[in-house]
């Protein structure tokens, strides 16, 4: 099956209110099938526009503590899509806003990623190598975009996410990488305030150093659970698993790191109940398809074996690949993009509804070589 169009870049530069205002502009039609989509999903929930302008306006609180400038550039967004800023607030937040509404009714959303990286010691050509399947709703196909953020204040970004968004999985001009997985425990969704998780994904991208973008994620409190790798492109790598308020962090073995959608970590596992394999059954055994695709080609790897390994169709539609299938809400559910990337040469490729599409589109950052020296001391 073809068909499926790529993912459009936006360039933003200027302020935060006129980067919003581009991104607005050009990504409105995607904005607005996203802000249907998730909004519908609430009032199926039980909550109306009114009161999700309500919760969307609860939120601006915490996210203006931990950066006044992204609540610029959100208000940007809605003028410059004529979206009003709840929605635009909905497609930051729509974990944090549709989780709380869906636990109310215990209802749940399978949810799911893969990601892998190869430091350079595991690599063909000594090159830092990142890259995730993101699965999630099959409609965010028609909903993603790549953004572009040429800063001023800091390193350039490229970021893939959802129209309206600010970043999801990405790389910036220091050479830093970035995927993000969920995950799910007991704690999630129990105490507040908390910022959500796209507003930390940006922060990361706009360290300029590996130590910052650290230091944004174990510091930051979150609502829910999440995992988020982080690498450099000089040769370090981290994941994070993160509960609302602890963090537990995971090394590389051997050259590689690769995540699913369940805690690893021991000391994690010894604290926290894992909630998310009820709904990610396939996670268990994901990670390990991969690593098992990886590990026999390591010092030899290329993202064309990153890209064969996403694509692994063992178990469809329960695959590391996964097709469209409907999920326990009755929506359609698919790995609705492969990311690869690689971080210092600021490449990036990505491929909508990879199971049943094979066209990859390359988008490029220009590296900036002393900013990647910074980031590494």
């Amino acid at each position: 099956m073809t068909g499926y169009v790529p993912f459009p870049l936006i360039d933003l530069s200027g302020g935060p209110r006129e980067r919003g205002r581009i991104h607005g502009k050009a990504a409105a039609d995607r904005l607005r099938r996203g802000i249907r989509m998730y909004s519908e999903s609430l009032l199926k929930s039980g909550v109306e526009w009114r009161e999700l302008e309500r919760r969307a306006e609860a939120m601006v609180p915490s996210i203006e503590k931990f950066d006044p400038t992204y609540i610029e550039e959100m208000r940007g967004i809605a003028e410059g899509s004529g979206e009003p800023f709840a929605g635009v607030v909905l497609m930051n937040a729509r974990t944090e806003m549709v989780v709380a509404a869906r636990k109310q009714q215990e209802q749940q959303l399978p949810d799911g990623c893969t990601a892998a990286l190869a430091l350079p010691s595991a690599s063909a050509d000594g090159v830092l190598l990142h890259g995730q399947n993101w699965d999630w709703r099959a409609e965010c196909a028609a909903t993603g975009v790549v953004l572009r953020i040429r800063r001023a204040d800091g390193p350039d970004i490229l970021t893939f996410t959802e129209a309206g968004g600010l970043a999801r999985s990405g790389l910036n001009s220091a050479g830093i990488g970035l995927t993000a997985n969920a995950l799910e425990c007991d704690r999630d969704y129990q105490r507040g305030p908390g910022v959500p998780l796209p507003f930390v994904r940006r922060k990361v991208l706009e360290s300029a150093h590996l130590a910052q973008a650290v230091h944004t994620i174990v510091s930051t409190p979150k609502l829910g659970s999440n995992h988020m790798a982080v690498s450099h492109c000089d040769g370090e790598a981290f994941g994070f698993e993160c509960a609302p308020d602890e963090t537990f962090w995971l090394a590389p073995e051997d050259g590689l790191y690769i995540h699913a959608n369940h805690w690893i970590a021991p000391s994690a596992r010894a604290k926290v109940k894992d909630t998310g394999l009820v709904e990610t059954p396939c996670s268990i055994y994901r990670d390990r398809r991969v690593r098992e695709q990886l590990a026999p080609k390591r010092g030899k790897l290329s993202l064309d074996d990153l890209r064969q390994a996403f694509f692994d169709d063992w178990g469809a539609p329960w695959s590391v690949c996964r097709p469209p299938r409907p999920s326990v809400r009755g929506v359609m559910s698919a790995t609705t993009a492969m990311i690869l990337m690689r971080p210092g040469e600021g490449h990036l490729e990505a491929c909508p509804m990879p199971a049943l599409n094979r066209q990859f589109t390359t988008y490029r950052l220009e590296p900036d070589a002393t900013a990647q020296r910074a980031a590494a001391e």
